[in-house]
């Protein structure tokens, strides 16, 4: 195996400050949101339409951020999206009417998705010049700086919220503006010409039917994770779990997924993405459906913390399958999953309702199940 070179090192470096920053803005607002429900005297109708604004701004971001995301202006991407989420997160801490939090939720979540695209697209590239995955790893910077994130808002929860948007809203600002001569890097230009050339750009390299079985797959994955985020605790708290104990079942999941990324890239060198999505998806489904059938909260929290570690390796993979058809593939893959993440709570809840959050929760797990079975269709030999 090839040493990687100094310019590759150097990007992976660039990429894991922004992943971590990523996760811990994302961390940050969702965190401190119902602070931001009550400074602005928000109904949850309106609360919703704040959050739809986000949705759809991001949406539009990640369109528009395939469609620029060439090579060459990767770093003025990443650099753009960066300030601007950093500096929107600032913003939204002042905001106290609803109009003024629509338009800057709306810009918000338009930064993430440019953000998004220019940072896995630029990771797909780095991946390729390092010659083995490394993308599960970057990904793993993400949820360290979620974690990190939540840890922040829960120390400062005496703190107003807009005095904690601002502060991390101006100090990841400076930094990204400061850091604005390294990110020149993420240009890439020490690839081969095979991995930058039009064809990989293009979209050309992946089927259509190729793309939107990884979108699907993307969707059915992050429904999951949207289930862990929003319904984890409700899950121990109808255990009779103390508030205490509830909220540990999502930091248990999210520290699970990060300890599994931090070891996917070694073990999809080994195994291969297919055998490794397989076998943990396979694992997702079997931990969940066990936590939301039991009647015992230690279960319950083993099951979350399986789901987690199972689905760890999923998305990384989705990625750089993705990738192979350029930046436009990969904002296609990211759309579709994201419509999973956004419909999965409200499906959960829906069918919650209908039935038994138990009997909901098996949901995600049945559709783990299902990407334990495609995994391979997916993710052999993504690239012609």
């Amino acid at each position: 195996m090839s040493r990687p070179t100094a310019s590759a090192r150097r990007e992976r470096v660039v990429l894991t400050g922004y992943f971590l920053g990523l996760g811990a803005v994302m961390a940050v607002w969702g965190a401190r949101m119902p602070a931001v429900q009550l400074a602005a005297q928000l109904s949850t109708a309106r609360l919703s339409l704040v959050l739809l604004a986000a949705a759809l701004g991001m949406v539009a971001g990640l369109t528009t951020g395939g469609r620029l995301a060439r090579p060459e202006r990767l770093p003025a991407l990443t650099i753009a999206g960066g300030a601007g989420l950093a500096g929107c997160l600032a913003a939204l801490g002042q905001c106290t009417a609803l109009s003024w939090l629509l338009v800057t939720a709306l810009a918000f979540g338009a930064a993430h998705g440019i953000l998004d695209v220019a940072l896995n697209t630029a990771a797909v590239r780095c991946q390729n010049e390092y010659g083995r995955p490394i993308m599960a790893s970057l990904h793993a910077a993400y949820s360290g700086g979620a974690l990190a994130g939540a840890a922040l808002a829960a120390a400062t929860a005496r703190t107003p919220h807009a005095t904690l948007f601002l502060v991390t809203g101006l100090v990841l600002t400076v930094t990204v503006l400061c850091s604005a001569s390294r990110t020149r890097v993420l240009t890439g230009t020490g690839q081969p010409a095979a991995v930058t050339g039009a064809g990989a750009d293009s979209g050309w390299a992946l089927s259509a039917a190729k793309l939107w079985l990884l979108g699907a797959l993307a969707a059915a994955i992050l429904l999951g994770e949207g289930a862990a985020a929003d319904w984890a605790a409700v899950h121990l708290h109808s255990l009779h779990a103390t508030t205490a104990v509830s909220a540990t079942a999502f930091a248990l999941y999210s520290a699970a997924m990060m300890a599994g990324r931090l070891a996917g890239d070694t073990l999809t060198a080994v195994f291969g993405a297919p055998a490794v999505v397989r076998a943990g998806a396979l694992f997702a489904a079997a931990g969940l459906a066990t936590g939301a059938s039991a009647d015992s909260v230690p279960v319950a929290l083993a099951g979350w913390a399986v789901f987690g570690l199972g689905l760890s390796t999923t998305i990384p993979s989705l990625i750089s399958a993705a990738g192979a058809g350029g930046p436009t593939a990969v904002a296609t893959v990211s759309v579709t999953g994201y419509l999973g993440l956004l419909a999965g709570p409200a499906l959960i809840g829906a069918l919650a309702s209908a039935t038994s959050l138990p009997t909901a929760l098996l949901l995600p797990a049945l559709l783990a199940a299902a990407v334990a079975a495609l995994a391979h269709r997916a993710l052999e030999n993504p690239t012609p």
